[in-house]
């Protein structure tokens, strides 16, 4: 492990910000937040203030006012979404919303065996099924006609997909049925003709490029609540806020950056989770085992709320997991939430069990191996993400997990799914996008496919692409520390400074603190297992109490009186309605004296 300290701040930039504790300003410049205006929205984020003006979207207009005809028309208005959390609950909100407005409007999410990622011919064929159904009258023979429709056949409105479907879109179009893009994902090379394009980083004028999916899908919805205001005496405020419940499910799910627009729609989407009329909600958070939870956070979403709703979208069918969150029938919801469960439980259990076949696969593994590849016939396509994901996180590779399935021509395919934590997956597959029937998806996280004899082609170009740009140091696991501080400054004026960090997440990770030169005088193993270290120690003025999760092996190779440098958190120990701070310890070694 590498341990990497950022850059300290200059004098000057303490002059220049004399106001802020130091400790506090080189946290603010390790995370690039460097003018009064950021600082600002960060640490004091406020809905009213610093929630940008949805118009300045790309195409947001245009889109807006296509929507309105669409209703005035009655013609039906059909959501796409993608199959996770970001996506359903993306797709839910806007559904909301549409309604509220009174349009006609249905779902649509693909199974992701079936059919794959974005937006197909079969979702346009199910599309225009529904809206001739709709167009008849009740003996099912004459169409009916809606006076000075001026619109087209019907309108699709994609949620966190879409920006590379140009297949997909092009049907539509030759059906006469609009699209509307709400996405995400980093555009590729060729975008798809839509008839508009909602998407952060197509564009120059909106000011944060990292919106989730289903935060992109909220910004529409914004949009059309504020041009009905501007038309009405109606107030949506409060119906928008409410969706904020769905929205950080959204966020914290799909690992976008916990900064600007993000950290502040966190801040209060917490708020309104902990507050949901979600039926649904209500009996997943019970079957989670969370209703005892004073305040729900990032942590309890992260790794408990988003799992269950994911896990039908892995396994069988997103549409139960949408269903889910709309519902208003509590024995529907508690039979649903039931399953999310058991679904789950399943999850974790294939992942454990792919996870040892993967490790039994590779062996040893070399530093001539800079990507890896793994490969299972029975593997679910729903589970090689995070299959690929462990992987790489134990390696610190790139891995590309894959399964076999045949695809519609009947031909042998290969599904996968990479992550990364720096090699740029997107990049890279675009250099290979001859030998790919589809790809997708940013930097450190891709889905691709090709056909079963381009296998050894794809592992030998992505090989070498990798051989080029990941050097052996690169191997090394890093981890990054914000600065080097005292026990003297561990306190608690500090901690209340680090709460306003909150909530954290990717690319604002809780801060870890360098401390040196400790002098250990007390250490046990602690848990079940002796898996955890617990122990005391001095820098001979201050005593402080830490823990160390998972460090029980590591912490066996030292004694009291030891010397040690630690990497840590700062956290509060609570017992029997006291507290204390205690450091979290991330890792430890030796003092080099």
């Amino acid at each position: 492990m590498r341990w990497i300290i950022n850059k300290s701040i200059t004098i000057n930039e303490k002059k220049q910000f004399s106001q802020i504790n130091p400790i506090v300003l080189q946290l603010l410049f390790n995370r690039e937040l460097k003018t009064q205006k950021q600082i600002d929205e960060f640490l004091y984020s406020d809905y009213s203030q610093d929630i940008h003006d949805p118009f300045l979207l790309p195409e947001m207009g245009k889109a807006v006012q296509r929507i309105f005809q669409a209703i005035k028309d009655q013609e039906l208005i059909m959501v796409h979404g993608d199959y996770d959390a970001d996506g359903i609950c993306g797709s839910l909100l806007l559904i909301e919303t549409l309604e509220k407005l009174g349009a006609r409007t249905d779902i649509y999410i693909p199974h992701r065996e079936k059919e794959g990622y974005g937006l197909k011919e079969q979702a346009v064929d199910y599309m225009m099924k529904q809206e001739n159904k709709k167009m008849q009258n009740t003996n099912g023979s004459i169409p009916m006609v809606i006076k000075n429709k001026t619109s087209g056949n019907g309108l699709i409105i994609t949620v966190d997909c879409g920006i590379t479907n140009i297949d997909g879109i092009k049907y539509a179009q030759k059906n006469n049925i609009d699209v509307i893009i709400t996405d995400h994902h980093l555009p590729c090379k060729n975008i798809p003709k839509a008839f508009a394009i909602i998407h952060p980083k197509t564009g120059n004028e909106y000011p944060f490029k990292d919106l989730a999916g289903a935060g992109v899908a909220f910004k529409l919805a914004q949009a059309l609540l504020r041009k009905k205001e501007q038309e009405s005496t109606l107030n949506f405020k409060g119906f928008e806020k409410w969706l904020l419940d769905l929205l950080v499910i959204a966020t914290v799910a799909d690992l976008v950056p916990m900064l600007g627009e993000n950290k502040t729609l966190t801040k209060y989407g917490l708020i309104v989770l902990n507050k949901t009329k979600r039926i649904g909600l209500k009996k997943l958070i019970e079957i989670s085992k969370l209703s005892e939870v004073s305040e729900l956070n990032v942590f309890n979403v992260g790794f408990q709320i988003a799992p269950r709703i994911n896990s039908l979208g892995r396994l069988k069918h997103a549409n139960t997991s949408y269903q889910l969150l709309k519902t208003q029938d509590e024995n529907e919801a508690k039979k649903i939430a039931e399953e999310l469960d058991q679904t789950n439980q399943e999850r974790q259990r294939l992942i454990e069990e792919a996870v040892l076949q993967v490790l039994n696969q590779l062996g040893k593994i070399t530093d001539k191996q800079k990507i890896l590849f793994v490969l299972n016939k029975n593997w679910p396509e729903g589970i090689l993400g995070l299959i690929a994901g462990k992987i790489c996180n134990k390696f610190n590779r790139p891995t590309m997990a894959m399964t076999y399935k045949i695809n519609n021509n009947q031909q042998a395919e290969i599904v996968g799914s990479g992550r990364s934590n720096n090699f740029n997956l997107k990049l890279a597959l675009e250099k290979i996008e001859n030998i790919l029937t589809s790809f997708g998806g940013h930097k450190c996280a891709c889905g691709f496919k090709f056909l079963e004899n381009n296998l050894e082609n794809f592992k030998k170009k992505l090989e070498k692409i990798a051989n080029k740009e990941i050097s052996d140091q690169d191997l090394i696991p890093i981890l990054n520390i914000d600065q080097e501080i005292t026990l003297a400054e561990v306190n608690w004026e500090l901690f209340n400074e680090l709460k306003k960090f909150e909530p954290y997440g990717k690319e604002n990770p809780q801060p870890k603190f360098l401390i040196k030169n400790l002098r250990i005088i007390n250490l046990e193993k602690v848990g079940q297992n002796e898996q955890h270290l617990k122990l005391s120690a001095t820098d001979e003025q201050v005593i402080i109490k830490m823990i160390g999760f998972g460090l029980g092996e590591k912490g066996g190779k030292f004694n009291i009186g030891n010397r040690i440098d630690i990497i840590s958190e700062i956290n509060i120990n609570e017992w029997n309605g006291n507290k204390e701070l205690q450091l979290k310890i991330v890792d430890l070694k030796t003092t080099e004296l």
